[in-house]
């Protein structure tokens, strides 16, 4: 069996798509799974558009997900370069062999030329449909080299050129559809197929992943290997990434972050963001959840389905919070530092208090901006908390003094000052006033954390510890008695 090689080719002309993503991923967990190589490589011919900005951005998503590659940009490899603006010599020196070979040609047709054999078709169909420009110089050899030219491949107009997609199964288009595609411009730089077609065959590509919109770019590519001898390559097109409304994904897409970077700024975990993705256009049965490794042992090509798959956001937050709550809780520390950081808190990823409140906290989570949000008040000076809004203020009111009097008595009596301790005292108190737990826990709670929302009321107080939770409920304690 031909060992796999698989790649990523990407164009440097703005963010990284989390759709493109997918079809990485694809490749990269097929690459895994069989031992093979993962190449990445890219596309910038388009030099109004390429930025080195871009390939930045597109190496720091491919790391910040774990999609690590064998071959490419900053490590190498044995089919260096792997930039296509890098390889023109490359293109170059296969288009001349199509040309000695009588598979491509020299074309000196201009604009006007290729104008006018359009209006006439027009004229003659009475429409544009199904135009196809005929090169006068397809069996010409009379041109002049030095002279600005394109370069042709000589498209068979006979019969059909299909291949067995690993998503689609059989598919095949007429030849007498296709025209004399253009291999290289007048710049020297090819255009797409051909660009992809040298980059794969000369790479040793045995797998050729991408959207579905590339359907029609494969028999052009096809025909290309036949016509110097190769053997082709195994070809997977995957349906679009869809938005709730069944558009295909798109900045424009409401509510839906299309870039891989505003997922890692959101606080989303790679596996999270993987296991999503992974799931969104391929299945295992029923399962949903999957890490890194069980999606390499059980990724194949059948579970692929053919149709558009639609974003979910909800489902994208199931599956996020799963992996979430499942990181250890000293990890989930060293990763949410950053995010309390930028809401102005530093605390060190060791502090005892930090990870003894990870526990408790990441039930709650989705994000590690939820995360962050629901450890900060641990962190913050007394001073600082106060009600974060008006619903959580209604909690302060005079109605309420007494209930967080009472518990500040409970809390400078308490040793040692843990959970259990501070529940049979209250717990106790509230049976005997006949009043309901939750009607005592809010305006504590609120005194605490500024908050309507917490971990366990009793947990969150051992958490902040005995003295800020006194300073606190004492600062609150005015709040009511003053409030209106």
């Amino acid at each position: 069996m031909m060992s796999v090689r698989v790649r990523f080719a990407p164009s440097p002309t703005g963010y990284l798509h989390i759709g493109g993503v997918r079809t990485a991923l694809y490749s990269w967990l097929w690459a895994r799974k069989h031992g093979g190589e993962f190449v990445l490589r890219i596309e910038d011919t388009d030099a109004a558009r390429s930025t080195q900005e871009a390939v930045d951005v597109i190496l720091e998503s491919m790391r910040w997900l774990g999609l690590d590659w064998d071959e490419g940009p900053e490590v190498g490899g044995p089919h260096a370069p792997y930039f296509q603006t890098e390889r023109e010599a490359l293109y170059a020196e296969w288009a001349e062999k199509l040309i000695a070979s009588g598979h491509a040609y020299r074309c000196w047709a201009t604009k006007e030329e290729i104008q006018a054999q359009r209006e006439a078709y027009e004229q003659g169909r009475g429409g544009k449909k199904g135009f196809k420009f005929r090169s006068p110089w397809r069996d010409r050899t009379d041109g002049d080299p030095s002279q600005p030219h394109v370069v042709r491949f000589k498209a068979p107009r006979e019969g059909k050129t299909g291949w067995t997609d690993l998503v689609y199964g059989d598919v095949a288009y007429p030849n007498k559809e296709q025209q004399d595609f253009v291999l290289i411009r007048e710049n020297g730089l090819p255009l797409y197929n051909f660009g992809c077609f040298v980059d794969d065959l000369t790479m040793g590509i045995t797998l050729v992943t991408r959207g579905d919109d590339h359907l029609v770019n494969t028999p052009m590519q096809l025909m290309l290997y036949d016509a110097v001898g190769a053997e082709r390559p195994q070809f997977a097109h995957l349906p679009m990434v869809l938005d709730a409304s069944g558009k295909k994904l798109s900045k424009r897409s409401p509510g839906v972050g299309v870039a891989v970077l505003d997922y890692r700024d959101g606080g989303y975990l790679p596996a999270g963001v993987l296991n999503y993705l992974a799931r969104l256009g391929w299945s295992h049965g029923d399962e949903e959840l999957f890490t890194l490794e069980e999606l390499i042992a059980k990724f194949d090509w059948k579970g692929v389905g053919k149709t558009g798959s639609r974003w979910d956001k909800k489902k994208l937050a199931h599956v996020q919070g799963h992996h979430l709550r499942s990181q250890d809780d000293a990890t989930l520390a060293k990763l949410v530092t950053p995010f309390l950081a930028e809401r102005g808190v530093e605390v060190a990823a060791d502090d005892a208090r930090l990870v003894n409140a990870i526990a408790p906290v990441k039930l709650r989570a989705t994000t590690l901006i939820d995360l962050a949000e629901g450890l900060d008040y641990l962190f913050r000076p007394d001073a600082e908390i106060a009600p974060e809004n008006d619903k959580a203020a209604k909690h302060l009111k005079p109605a309420t003094a007494p209930y967080l009097e009472k518990v500040l008595e409970v809390v400078r009596a308490t040793e040692p000052f843990t959970a259990e301790a501070l529940a049979g005292p209250i717990e106790s108190w509230v049976e005997a006033e006949e009043l309901k737990m939750g009607k005592v826990a809010q305006p504590v709670r609120v005194a605490i954390t500024g908050r309507t929302r917490s971990p366990g009321l009793f947990e969150t107080l051992e958490l902040v510890g005995k003295e800020a939770s006194i300073a606190r409920l004492e600062q609150a304690l005015e709040r009511a008695r003053a409030a209106e």
